[in-house]
């Protein structure tokens, strides 16, 4: 058997004729709840994927951290990789080349970053795993299996291009490519561009719009020549355990290789974006907060009303004996019982939603035929989504407490309320 507080309070909550316009103010309430909840679930799950989403196509294609050297290109990278290796929370390391060239494909030109990488070990430390064509291992002649092309194309050097750059080129798979440096060649009739045929081996996607419109990888051998190097590199990519413990692993390697050596993290690198999202984030749980606010102001509104409409029910209650503490509980039981409600309902619509975002999105770009996330305008071509569970507890605690503090004014002036002046008048 509950309480006689709980059975008056849910008794309060079914309207009779006299009291629609209470039940629509209930109404109002429940669904102002619902409505506060599931968008904040969703806001807040919408940019927890946004922050996933990027960190992984960012990590994806560049690495935890950035060794170099502050005299320019690093010697001897097998060594220094050798000694990264031994610090404590390094997974793995590779050495790059880094140098921007232009790319020319009959009359389309495109200027380019180039990234030469060592296709033995670069797989342990990026993750380019999204190939749309051909194999980032054909990238080197010496690695190829026999590919679908005459003799003497199978033999150029080969580049991988992203998907918006091969489109931008109007370029394949296994067609040929100009690459043109910056840094030409001294002749007796002046400086001429070094220009250098390439053989397309591959196209990536790494659903990051900007790196697919301007990034091609080499193998570390094409890029060094290309660029004149020699046997030197850029730097090492290292990849960590924990990709949160970057900045400590980073600090441990420039501590034992010490100068002229130094490391960035990708949070450095990316310090900007990061704290963005964080303060979008914020910002956004604070402004739909408000909505949560408004639906507890019609809760206290609700309460008002029923205790003017029931203020006969109350004197007779207290007379019979009901404490003032007990007409209390009977509008906070209501009040919570509202909020309640529609932070359950809240919470299983926002759910519903965040939880097949990507269906429910697709399903609308298709029937309205637009594109919510255009490529070339945002970061991302997909609207991501990542439910923290910690985030929906959060929500619905704080909704539950707000809705609790909704009903002590109007519960308490019930509870005021003198049954003798109030019957006198009956």
């Amino acid at each position: 058997m509950g309480s006689y507080e709980l059975f008056i309070s849910l008794r309060y909550l079914r309207a009779r004729r006299k009291q629609v316009f209470v039940s629509i103010i209930t109404f109002i309430s429940i669904a102002g709840i619902l409505l506060g909840v599931a968008a904040l679930i969703i806001v807040l799950a919408v940019m927890n994927g946004f922050e996933t989403d990027l960190r992984n196509k960012i990590l994806g294609v560049n690495a935890h951290v950035v060794l170099m050297e502050y005299s320019g290109a690093m010697r001897n990278p097998s060594k220094v990789i050798d000694t990264v290796s031994q610090v404590k929370g390094v997974a793995g390391a590779t050495p790059f080349v880094y140098g921007q060239a232009m790319l020319k494909s009959g009359a389309n030109v495109s200027g380019v970053v180039i990234r030469g990488i060592d296709t033995d070990s670069a797989s342990r430390v990026l993750q380019i795993n999204r190939m749309q064509e051909g194999r980032m291992a054909d990238l080197p002649v010496r690695n190829r299996r026999s590919l679908p092309v005459e003799a003497p194309l199978a033999d150029l050097p080969g580049v991988v291009l992203g998907k918006e750059l091969a489109k931008n080129l109007g370029t394949g798979l296994y067609d040929t490519i100009s690459m043109i440096s910056p840094m030409g060649i001294a002749t007796p009739m002046g400086l001429v561009p070094r220009i250098k045929r390439f053989l397309v081996v591959g196209i990536f996607d790494s659903g990051f719009y900007e790196y697919d419109a301007s990034l091609v990888f080499l193998s570390l051998e094409d890029s060094q020549a290309f660029l004149n190097m020699g046997d030197l590199v850029t730097g090492v990519e290292i990849r960590v355990r924990d990709i949160y413990q970057a900045d400590r692993v980073a600090e441990a390697i420039g501590a034992r290789l010490g100068y002229p050596y130094w490391a960035r993290t990708w949070m450095e690198m990316n310090k900007n974006l990061f704290s963005a999202l964080k303060l979008e984030k914020r910002v956004m749980a604070i402004i739909l907060s408000l909505i949560v606010l408004v639906a507890a102001f019609n809760i206290i509104t609700t309460l008002i009303m029923v205790v003017m409409e029931k203020h006969r029910d109350i004197a007779i209650l207290k007379s019979m004996g009901a404490s003032s503490k007990g007409i209390m509980k009977i509008f906070i039981f209501q009040g919570v019982t509202i909020g309640f409600i529609g932070t359950s309902l809240g919470c299983a619509v926002g759910l519903a939603v965040a939880l097949h975002l990507s269906r429910i999105s697709s399903f609308i770009e298709g029937l309205f035929g637009f594109k919510i996330l255009p490529g070339d305008v945002y970061y991302l071509s997909e609207l991501p989504s990542r439910v923290n569970y910690g985030d929906v507890l959060l929500i619905a605690l704080g909704t539950l407490l707000i809705s609790f503090l909704s009903t002590i004014y109007p519960s308490w002036r019930a509870s005021k309320l003198d049954p003798a002046e109030t019957l006198r008048y009956e």
